[in-house]
């Protein structure tokens, strides 16, 4: 509306112009020049005037794209001390910086909220321009991830973790890949997933990273129970026959003894027979029993318990084996306060589970160590570590080290750690284990 009485002045003064200008030609053709002399002050006066005004328009739309160039919305147009001819010019600019300033308030509001929002996510998310690879923002949650505090580019992921780079950047728009995220003291597997936008001519690409750790190793639990229960239960229905035929012909051959003919030993050698088949289908159902024990943990009693009551259990209990082997524990605790949400029996058990495979570790070093320790982390989590200075576990035994069954000792069952990954799990925490060979090993227990 404003806009509209400015240009109907305009054309107001175009007009009158008009007018006077045929005016005065009309009478220089009639060759009334009397009037013509008068005519001409004022033609003269419209154009001057005319000129002045297009020129304090032009001043004033020139401060006010200046403003817009700037983004200076909170410049006001004084109107009550324009001239009237451009009161109506300065309303109008006055009104468009108001809508911009409204505007632009939304969008920032929208934007921090955005912002908000994807600080709040667990998902890493990162935006680079891909012609240069420069990164033109990342999330909280993907610094913590990769414990970076940022990234110019996103070629200096290259110096961080290579392997980790090669997925990024041969990510493709709409696609997603596995890739593992490998820092100073463990290694966790994570789904990438990418797209891509343009704007002003650039082209963008915005990852997400997305720790799948968790859920695989749930997901891997889950299936290992399954195999566990169907394995327990054939090699029970299997065995079980095996085990009471065996008594049955035990006491069948006691009874016909006496009628046998035993000059060459055949009795006793039958009898040995009989006891060994016994012994080993016992022993293999004690087996397949406390395989069946990893599935029968399903509900754990958690209370809040202080970790320094746990650590205190744990030496009590522990302490006569260190002694008589000559190994130093240590206990570190910095914070006597700390608490868990725990079961402390499971606890116990997954602790003594670690200790002694500690002790076992050390116990050909010179100066044997284990050391017990609870940190706060980062997000009020809670890290429980039980390390040793013994001879350290090669990457490949690392990566095989909870699978059930597997075990590097001779005598191992391959159960202890397979339990204590089930029952970190039913804690809704994870345990994970950093070792180097010849300098010792470390298991974390991540609450």
């Amino acid at each position: 509306m404003t806009f509209r009485k400015i240009q109907w002045d305009i054309l107001t003064r175009v007009l009158l112009l008009f007018a006077t200008l045929a005016a005065a030609s009309f009478m220089l053709v009639k060759e009334w020049y009397v009037y013509g002399i008068v005519i001409v002050p004022v033609v003269i006066y419209q154009v001057i005037d005319f000129y002045r005004f297009h020129k304090m328009a032009e001043y004033e739309v020139g401060q006010f794209v200046e403003s817009i160039q700037y983004r200076d919305f909170s410049r006001n147009f004084n109107v009550s001390q324009a001239p009237d001819d451009l009161k109506m010019l300065r309303k109008g600019f006055n009104e468009i910086n108001t809508a911009f300033k409204v505007i632009t308030k939304e969008k920032e509001t929208q934007y921090q909220y955005l912002q908000k929002i994807l600080e709040l996510v667990d998902t890493g998310i990162v935006s680079y321009e891909t012609e240069t690879g420069d990164v033109m923002w990342m999330n909280e949650s993907l610094k913590k991830m990769l414990m970076l505090p940022y990234l110019k580019t996103i070629h200096s992921l290259q110096r961080r973790d290579e392997e980790l780079y090669r997925h990024v950047v041969a990510l493709k728009p709409g696609s997603s890949d596995v890739a593992t995220v490998h820092l100073e003291k463990h290694s966790f597997k994570i789904l990438l997933s990418a797209t891509a936008f343009q704007t002003e001519g650039k082209k963008y690409q915005l990852v997400a990273f997305q720790n799948i750790n968790e859920a695989l190793d749930e997901t891997e639990s889950k299936a290992w129970q399954k195999l566990l229960s169907v394995m327990t239960h054939e090699i029970m229905n299997s065995v079980a026959p095996i085990s009471s035929l065996a008594d049955t012909l035990k006491t069948r051959l006691q009874q016909s003894v006496r009628y046998l003919d035993n000059s060459n030993g055949v009795v006793e050698d039958l009898e040995v027979g009989i006891n060994t088949i016994k012994r080993r289908s016992e022993g293999l159902l004690k087996f397949a029993e406390v395989y069946r024990n990893l599935n029968k943990i399903t509900t754990p009693n958690l209370k809040q318990v202080f970790v320094r009551d746990l650590f205190e259990n744990m030496h009590n209990l522990m302490e006569p084996t260190l002694e008589r082997k000559g190994i130093e524990m240590e206990i570190v605790l910095k914070a006597p306060d700390l608490m868990l949400d725990v079961d402390t029996n499971l606890m116990e058990q997954v602790l003594i589970n670690l200790i002694v495979n500690a002790i076992d570790a050390v116990k050909e070093m010179p100066e044997p160590r284990i050391t017990l320790s609870a940190v706060t982390t980062s997000g009020n989590k809670v890290a429980v570590k039980v390390a040793d200075n013994g001879h350290g576990m090669s990457e490949e035994v690392m990566n095989n080290i909870f699978i059930p069954f597997f075990s590097t000792k001779k005598n191992g069952s391959g159960i202890g750690l397979s339990l204590c990954k089930q029952i970190m799990m039913l804690h809704k925490g994870n345990i994970s284990v950093q070792s180097i060979e010849g300098t010792g090993t470390v298991f974390t227990l991540q609450f």
